[in-house]
C-alpha cells in the first residue's frame, strides 16, 4: 500500500501524467471517447510506432524499479507488444491503437501491485535489461517488416 510519504508517490503521479498524455489527452468533440499522442504518434510512418513504444517502455522500466513483479512486467511489455503489432495494420490498426490504451492497462497492472501487493520479489536487472531490451528489438523489427511491406507495394504499384 502507497501511503502520501512514499517515495513511489512522485514517480506515481509522473507516470500517471505520462499515461494519461499518451492514451487520453483529447476528447474527441462530441462524444465521451477519448485518445491520447500514442495513437497520433502512430500515424507517423514507422518513427511514431517506435516513438511511442519508447515512451511505453519508460513507464515499464519505471514499474520495475518500484518494484513490480515479473508476471506484471511481461504483461505490461504484452499490453505494448500487441498494440504496436496491430497498430501497424492500416486504419484497423489506427483504431485498435485508440481503443487498446496499453499505457491506461499497464498503469493498473502498477497501481494493483502498489495497492496489494502480490509479491515482494523484485525482478532482477537482468531481466529487466532483457525485457525491455526484447521490447526495444520487437518494435524495431516491426516497423521494419511495415515498412518492408509497404515499400515492396508501392515499388508493385510504380511498376
Amino acid at each position: 500500500m502507497i501511503t502520501p510519504t512514499d517515495p513511489k508517490l512522485k514517480t506515481l503521479k509522473r507516470l500517471r501524467t505520462l499515461s494519461h498524455l499518451l492514451d487520453n489527452a483529447i476528447r474527441i468533440p462530441g462524444t465521451r471517447f477519448r485518445v491520447g499522442l500514442d495513437p497520433l504518434l502512430g500515424l507517423l510512418p514507422a518513427g511514431g510506432d517506435i516513438a511511442g513504444a519508447i515512451l511505453s517502455a519508460y513507464i515499464v522500466f519505471n514499474a520495475a524499479q518500484i518494484g513490480v513483479p515479473r508476471e506484471s512486467l511481461v504483461q505490461m511489455v504484452y499490453n505494448i507488444l500487441l498494440e504496436t503489432l496491430i497498430g501497424t495494420v492500416p486504419v484497423v490498426g489506427d483504431l485498435f491503437d485508440a481503443a487498446w490504451k496499453a499505457n491506461i492497462r499497464n498503469m493498473e497492472l502498477l497501481e494493483t501491485h502498489l495497492d496489494a501487493p502480490t509479491s515482494n520479489k523484485k525482478a532482477d536487472t537482468l531481466f529487466i535489461v532483457l525485457l525491455l531490451g526484447g521490447l526495444i528489438l520487437a518494435v524495431f523489427a516491426i516497423v521494419g517488416v511495415g515498412i518492408w511491406i509497404l515499400s515492396s507495394i508501392i515499388s508493385a504499384i510504380l511498376q
